[in-house]
């Protein structure tokens, strides 16, 4: 809410609704802003009222912060606990991870050398880890909305801490780092990575060959060209050495992690919960730190360039229109986004729905967001458009589509998931609750991502983190869990992320359950449950400032800016 009115000199209504967990104190100090006289009055008295009349046991305010200090031990000592043990499990890679990546003999990544580690003690040991990441996750979130006000700085500092030691460590949980080096490699000898398969350098019979991964050995890019020229940038400066290779494309993801940490520090610095929320849910969450940073996935570098295009449009009313230099910056940098991977549209679409009330400006932000892409796919021709297109309709082995539909309609997930996802997004468009109100290309992007993530049948935890980092900007609500949950499932799925190991047979069996029955269950329960709530409207939408801060996604904000849900 506002002290100020409308441009009309009118009285705005008072809408409530806006803030369903919002303390009937801090609804009365809205009133007192906004309306003289009666209103004014019950306003005073609810602000006087004695503290056995506030809610919670005994009189208590359930955020006073005492009652949270439990939970933000049990925080620390979880998200710590999982961050050592995954950096435990990199350090040794070489012990248990195919393929082989040769680290040099001076200079990073380093690794301690170890023949062989168990696959099963390894396996067992991130499973652990995920699950106390994201149990320490969870209790960090509900300490800090009891009213624990831990140290923001230092979750921030112990975050780029993990990513600094995960950088100079081989790529673990995946080997998808594998085979952007490979990409590169190809650029580097003179072939595009759309035309020429990862199989090609098995051929050459030198060091780089044993670390081409055999997974997607006979599979084409599906990255966009930027990223392409990512990896050849990287193999330019790594060489024939794929440890090399590989260390400058984490060295770059890392720098892009701690990028979105730092500036989400700084936009969210004036509102305490909601800081310390941000580096829960991003900074220092052990799920986020493997799938991304210990991986090496270049996704974190579409998650950057977005949030950043979201976030240069600026603070100002719905019905206002940012500056045309904010909104031509805005569109490169959403079209940077979209040339490393495609997906990241989506944030494009988010930023066009927020201007979509300005032809001038919807027209600006598309042009530059065209002026990048259009050069970079000429360069690489068709077989780039086409790569974008080849995945379709594959589905990843823990979709619930698979467990759903019969064999006979594999090859109809696209269309079907397609329909899904444009339903879900009109629905969440409409019925997702008001948030992030200064920043209006915010609430539909968070629409359109879970839409897609939740519905679409090829997804990876690392998918995620396009979902977490614009989350991260709303209220905080039941949809935190729902997004949670789908990362700890889908995490879990994939440790150890070697599809060479060989397990013993009983944890072969529990593996299986858990890729092909428990995470498709979770998977499914989410998708159902995000729809239940936007047809139910029951978000739980909480926002608990700390002391001197504004109450509420309105505050300090005009009254006219208040989009009406459409």
């Amino acid at each position: 809410m506002s002290s100020d009115t409308s441009a009309t000199g009118e009285v705005p209504a008072l809408e409530p609704e806006a803030f369903p967990a919002a303390p009937a104190a801090r609804q009365a100090s809205g009133l007192t802003a906004l309306a003289p006289g009666p209103a004014r009055d019950v306003a005073v008295r609810a602000r006087s009222r004695p503290a056995s009349d506030e809610p919670g046991p005994a009189g208590r305010d359930p955020r006073e912060p005492g009652r949270g200090r439990g939970l933000a031990v049990l925080a620390g000592a979880g998200i710590g606990a999982a961050i050592l043990i995954m950096i435990a499990v990199s350090l040794v890679r070489g012990g248990w991870m195919l393929p082989p990546v040769v680290t040099p003999a001076a200079g990073p990544p380093w690794e301690i050398p170890v023949r062989h580690v168990s696959a099963d003690l390894v396996t067992y040991a991130l499973w652990l880890a995920a699950l106390l990441g994201t149990g320490g996750v969870v209790a960090g979130l509900l300490a800090v909305h009891r009213g624990a006000r831990l140290s923001a700085r230092i979750l921030l500092v112990a975050g780029l801490i993990a990513v600094a030691v995960l950088t100079f460590l081989p790529p673990t949980g995946s080997t998808d780092a594998l085979d952007y080096a490979t990409y590169g490699r190809l650029v580097a000898l003179g072939h595009s990575p759309y035309l020429t398969t990862p199989a090609y350098l098995r051929h050459l019979h030198n060091a780089f060959a044993l670390s081409v991964p055999r997974v997607w050995d006979h599979y084409v890019s599906v990255y966009g060209p930027l990223a392409t020229m990512e990896q050849f940038l990287a193999a330019k400066l790594g060489g024939a050495s794929a440890a090399r290779v590989t260390f400058w494309l984490k060295l770059w993801d890392s720098a892009a992690f701690a990028v979105v940490a730092i500036v989400l520090d700084r936009v969210l610095r004036r509102n305490p919960a909601r800081r310390l929320r941000a580096h829960l849910l991003w900074t220092v969450n052990p799920l986020l730190l493997w799938d991304i940073v210990a991986a090496g996935h270049l996704d974190v570098l579409a998650v950057a360039a977005g949030l950043l295009g979201l976030l240069v449009l600026g603070e100002h009313p719905a019905l206002d229109r940012p500056g045309l230099v904010r909104v031509l910056a805005a569109g490169a940098l959403l079209g940077v986004a979209a040339d490393i991977k495609i997906d990241y549209v989506l944030f494009g679409l988010g930023a066009a729905w927020a201007l979509r009330r300005s032809v001038l400006a919807l027209a600006l932000a598309g042009a530059a967001a065209l002026a990048v892409l259009v050069p970079s796919y000429a360069y690489f021709g068709t077989p780039a458009v086409r790569a974008l297109l080849s995945r379709r309709n594959q589905s990843s082995a823990d979709n619930f589509y698979r467990a759903l539909l019969p064999h006979g309609w594999h090859h109809d997930f696209g269309l079907i998931a397609t329909v899904l996802v444009v339903a879900v997004a009109i629905l969440a468009l409409r019925r997702l609750p008001r948030g992030a109100l200064t920043r209006p290309a915010i609430r539909p992007t968070v629409a359109l991502c879970a839409a897609w993530l939740f519905l679409w049948p090829y997804q990876l935890p690392w998918y995620d983190a396009m979902l977490i980092c614009v989350l991260i900007l709303y209220p905080a609500s039941r949809l935190d869990w729902l997004v949670l949950g789908r990362l700890a499932a889908g995490t879990i799925s994939n440790m150890p992320g070697n599809p060479y190991l060989q397990h013993s047979l009983l944890l072969w069996h529990i593996d299986h359950f858990a890729v092909r029955v428990l995470t498709p269950i979770v998977l499914l329960a989410a998708a159902a449950a995000f729809v239940a709530l936007c047809l139910s409207g029951r978000w739980k939408v909480r926002d608990a400032p700390g002391p001197g801060h504004a109450a509420g996604e309105n505050a300090g904000m005009p009254a006219r800016a208040a989009e009406p849900v459409s």
